[in-house]
């Protein structure tokens, strides 16, 4: 177990780079599965659900080599299926979410495959009928254990067809299309998602051989072939901590660079906190968030209070949800936070409430920021981070409140953010990093 010792109230300053994206990299990697050919990728963040997910590839028989401290070469021309079957990668398969996208290439590789139960983020109920659903369309059939937990899929003659998703998952349109890419015909899928993650798996694809249309909107057409080749891919900067920063150089007014951040696949996320009043400048690549000792919130063009809300691609990402309704608490108006697609993720409001923030919880997937305008500060207190997100949240909250905070449980944060505490004290944060 470990914690973050946090002595808050300190404005930060200087640059900061964001990781590879981690949403990004657990599709790549489980893509590697489609060829006998070497894969190289770029930009791997050093997280623990990233890391994860390649030692179970060395596992699974993937010959895995570090060519430098971010750039990794795969090639899976031995893969043991045998190991899907084994306890081992029953127990390292249901620690990660993103190891149910390893369905999707072995059955279109393999016409088999096993997969655990997978884990994640406590934040809700996480469906996979998407998934299932979306190769049961293209011809697999699939087995549960309920004693053992453990779904079976097989599918010796995958077809294409044409599929209407009936919700836009992201992990579902990646395990979809990476399934469809060896299946004979024609596959179209409708409502699929998106986000900039999926343009980035159909354009890696489409360069190792593959035919796929429509990327970057929400109906994709591929065209099965018979053979994928290797390729070089780079990962996206990491969307979700660039949101985190600019939060972070706000709630602590801060002036903050963020570099090398991709200005067009952030989508509306500059926008949404320019609403809660933070100025952001684009200069060239990066972006500056000034010092700024007071930020207020707009409201809608009738004078009614601002609602922010996550929603599939383009809308804004649940992963910043809690980022936003924490900036919120030192804004100067009111803003009603509501989170759609999960309704466990505002359960953190009762830390953020201890701190002193004015927060009225309405439901399971909406709370009420009252912003104090920092008339009055947050102080710190002792807590646990919930998830990647909310500990994230947490974190950001400790820093700009009076005194110390303990935040236990920070393995959560350390799945998702890289080196994060020692890039903060590069930018002048007190963090310590407790180990027990």
């Amino acid at each position: 177990m470990s914690s973050f010792e946090v002595i808050g109230g300190k404005k930060l300053k200087g640059e900061i780079y964001p990781q590879g994206a981690k949403n990004e990299a657990l599709q790549i990697l489980c893509a590697t599965l489609l060829t006998p050919e070497k894969i190289t990728i770029n930009n791997i963040p050093n997280i623990r659900d990233v890391n994860k997910l390649i030692e179970l590839l060395s596992d699974l028989g993937v010959k895995i080599n570090k060519t430098d401290k971010d750039k990794f070469t795969f090639q899976a021309d031995d893969i043991n299926l045998e190991y899907l079957k084994s306890a081992e990668f029953k127990e390292k398969g249901s620690s990660i979410r993103g190891s149910i996208m390893i369905l999707g290439p072995l059955l279109s590789r393999f016409k088999k495959g096993y997969i655990p139960q997978p884990g994640g983020d406590k934040i809700g109920r996480r469906r996979l009928d998407t998934h299932f659903i979306g190769l049961q369309n293209l011809g697999a059939k699939f087995n549960y254990d309920q004693q053992k937990n453990l779904y079976t899929i097989e599918g010796s003659q995958l077809k294409g067809c044409y599929m209407l998703l009936d919700e836009a998952s992201v992990t579902g349109t990646a395990n979809i299309v990476m399934a469809a890419v060896f299946a004979k015909g024609k596959t179209t899928i409708f409502n699929a998602a998106c986000e900039p993650y999926l343009l980035q798996l159909c354009n890696m694809l489409n360069n190792m051989g593959a035919k796929i249309t429509g990327v970057g909107s929400n109906l994709l057409s591929i065209e099965g072939v018979e053979y994928l080749k290797g390729t070089e891919h780079t990962l996206l900067p990491d969307m979700i901590e660039v949101g985190s920063f600019i939060g972070l150089a706000a709630m602590t007014q801060s002036e903050i660079y963020i570099k090398n951040i991709n200005y067009h696949a952030l989508g509306i996320i500059p926008e949404i906190f320019r609403r809660l009043g933070i100025k952001i400048e684009k200069h060239n690549n990066d972006l500056f968030i000034p010092e700024q000792e007071q930020y207020e919130v707009e409201t809608f063009m009738d004078g009614s209070i601002m609602t922010i809300a996550d929603a599939p691609w383009p809308g804004f990402t649940p992963d910043l949800i809690s980022i936003a309704l924490v900036v919120a608490t030192q804004a100067k108006g009111t803003v009603l936070i509501h989170q759609k697609m999960f309704e466990s993720r505002l359960f953190f409001v009762d830390k953020l409430i201890d701190m002193g923030a004015q927060i009225i919880l309405c439901d399971p997937h909406r709370a009420t920021v009252i912003g104090l305008n920092r008339q009055y500060p947050l102080k710190g207190i002792l807590m646990s981070s919930p998830d990647i997100r909310a500990g994230v949240s947490l974190l950001i909250a400790a820093l700009s409140a009076k005194g110390k905070s303990i935040i236990d449980n920070i393995e959560q944060i350390d799945r998702g953010y890289q080196n994060i505490d020692g890039r903060l004290r590069n930018l002048g944060a007190d963090i310590t990093r407790k180990l027990f």
